[in-house]
């Protein structure tokens, strides 16, 4: 009995020195994080969790660890050394979430996506779109909210020619209607008129309109209501020919649209395919709501012959 009434002591003992222990490792960590020196204060919180079983100053050293990562990331960052800043991101960002500390878990991830864009940009401005673009599909996957990063990323998908992707991006940003964003989201829309041109006239040029129709169908797999890629597949189906789909189609791709000028080139179309197939009627009311841009001329023209 003595024996065993030893043994306890021995363990209340062991108990009561790793308690301390963790409460001293957990003030020195709390002295050090207010000092800035965060290399010392990961260091003195990860060893009070590891001796921990639990307990206040366990959840001190929890809640705290997390910032000490992230404020060591923004250090590296700073000095252009991505790769050690993106090693202690990526740790801030997961012990935020093992420890559920939503606010370092936003900041990290806000962290992630600035550092991939900064990398990213220097492949960027060298036009090294490949590179880039794996760079900054990382920190997009990291910060879709980083409204400038997306539009490099597109722009550098639509540069290697993978419109699909690119155009898809940057339309999500040309429709963000939040004021904060403004200045990216009209340079989005103006990228995306860019390079919808530069695929439409790139298929028109080779005679490709089946590509252009699988690139039309690939963005409308992830949206649906696409009106780039709507408008984009009804041109395609003019240039073939197939006036049946463009009847199909117009009606609906105009109406998506935002812009007074699209949606009446695409009545346009639909009228000219209605006039083609001496649907008069159908064809008048067509040609009658090209209201907008270039086609209106060619439409009144069509229209004068129409109502002779």
């Amino acid at each position: 009995m003595k024996k065993l009434f030893v043994s306890f002591l021995a363990v209340m003992a062991a108990f009561t020195l790793s308690a301390q222990s963790v409460s001293e490792l957990c003030s020195k960590g709390i002295e050090a994080h207010n000092a800035k020196d965060y290399a010392a204060a990961a260091a003195a919180f990860e060893q009070a969790i590891e001796l921990s079983e639990g307990g206040d100053e366990a959840n001190i050293a929890k809640q705290n660890l997390p910032n000490c990562y992230f404020r060591l990331s923004q250090a590296e960052a700073k000095v252009k050394n991505y790769e050690k800043a993106l090693e202690y991101g990526n740790q801030a960002y997961e012990l935020a979430l093992l420890y559920d500390v939503p606010k370092v878990e936003a900041n990290a991830k806000r962290m992630l996506g600035m550092i991939y864009q900064a990398q990213g940009g220097e492949a960027f401005n060298a036009k090294d779109y490949a590179t880039a673009a794996e760079i900054f599909a990382k920190g997009y996957e990291a910060d879709p909210r980083n409204a400038q990063m997306a539009n490099w990323l597109g722009t550098c998908y639509c540069e290697l020619g993978q419109y699909a992707e690119g155009l898809a991006i940057l339309n999500k940003v040309a429709g963000n209607p939040n004021p904060k964003y403004a200045e990216q989201a009209a340079e989005a829309q103006n990228l995306v008129k860019l390079y919808t041109n530069n695929m439409v006239a790139g298929f028109q040029q080779n005679g490709d309109f089946d590509g252009m129709i699988a690139a039309a169908e690939q963005m409308l797999a992830s949206e649906p209501e696409n009106a780039v890629a709507l408008k984009i597949r009804v041109q395609a189906y003019e240039g073939k020919k197939d006036l049946n789909k463009v009847i199909e189609l117009a009606e609906a791709a105009a109406l998506a649209q935002t812009n007074a000028e699209d949606a009446s080139f695409l009545y346009y179309l639909l009228g000219s395919a209605y006039n083609a197939k001496e649907m008069k009627p159908q064809a008048i009311a067509a040609l009658q709501k090209v209201t907008a841009g270039p086609s209106m001329e060619a439409a009144q023209a069509a229209l004068a012959e129409l109502t002779k």
